[in-house]
């Protein structure tokens, strides 16, 4: 297990803080939130396995807020958290199989793809094509397997996937694809959490720190997105980007 130091969570508090803050102001938080571990020297797989520990805390909080406002239709989100609850242990297991610089290789395309789809794609049809009931849990369920698996292996960007993909392409309502992209999430961040703490990577003294660090982000990102808006907190995310492109590359070569 790696040492911690005081400066470790200098590093890592704050940027998952400004995970959280980014998340709730424009959706891709945990490519702030990953990365942070990363930039405070913590080894690819501990810092894979810590980051689902702390984003887990806020997502828990997100979903019992949609669940206890009604915006959870569990009809829809049952089989699709039980797909997740696969793909995200396989993933997770698959991750734990990889080689760090392998790890470090993809990550470099990965990242590039996320941050695309969490700052471009940004509306989905409120009005979707009709779509039979049965189609449509084929299709979610298939989401949810798939984004599962991702979710387990990497994580970040996962909410814009699947309300980009349960929007889009199994025609689900914005508002339905909302919380059932909550109660998946869930799933996932819980499921791949179990493999990685029976692998013995979780950081939990970090990781339970830092979770408080992102739900309080959470909140104040609430407030700063109703006054400025999802355009003003773009740069942010680029500036931590590009460290954290800097670092691996740096790491690499």
């Amino acid at each position: 297990m790696p040492e911690l130091t005081l400066t470790t969570f200098l590093i890592v508090c704050p940027l998952v803080f400004l995970g959280g803050f980014v998340d709730a102001v424009a959706g891709g938080g945990g490519l702030i939130s990953l990365p942070a571990y990363m930039i405070a020297g913590l080894p690819v797989h501990n810092s894979i396995a810590t980051n689902k520990l702390s984003s887990g805390m806020g997502t828990t909080v997100s979903t019992i807020r949609f669940a206890r406002g009604g915006n959870i239709p569990w009809k829809k989100a049952l089989p699709c958290v039980i797909m997740a609850m696969i793909g995200s242990a396989a993933g997770a297991r698959l991750a734990l199989l990889v080689d760090a610089e392998l790890f470090k290789r993809l990550m470099l395309v990965i990242i590039p793809i996320a941050a695309y789809y969490v700052l471009k794609n940004k509306s989905m049809g409120e009005e979707p094509d009709p779509l039979d009931f049965k189609s449509m849990m084929i299709r979610a369920s298939a989401v949810a397997l798939v984004i599962g698996m991702y979710d387990g292996f990497y994580g970040p960007g996962t909410g814009t996937f699947l309300i980009l993909l349960l929007s889009s392409f199994a025609k689900f309502r914005l508002g339905e694809a909302n919380g059932v992209a909550k109660s998946i999430n869930l799933t996932t961040n819980i499921t791949s959490l179990a493999v990685y703490l029976m692998s013995g990577k979780v950081i939990i003294i970090l990781g339970l720190i830092a979770g408080l660090f992102g739900i309080a982000g959470n909140y104040i990102g609430v407030s700063f997105f109703n006054e400025k808006g999802a355009k003003a907190v773009k740069p942010i995310m680029l500036v931590v980007l590009t460290i954290f492109f800097i670092r691996i590359l740096t790491e690499i070569m």
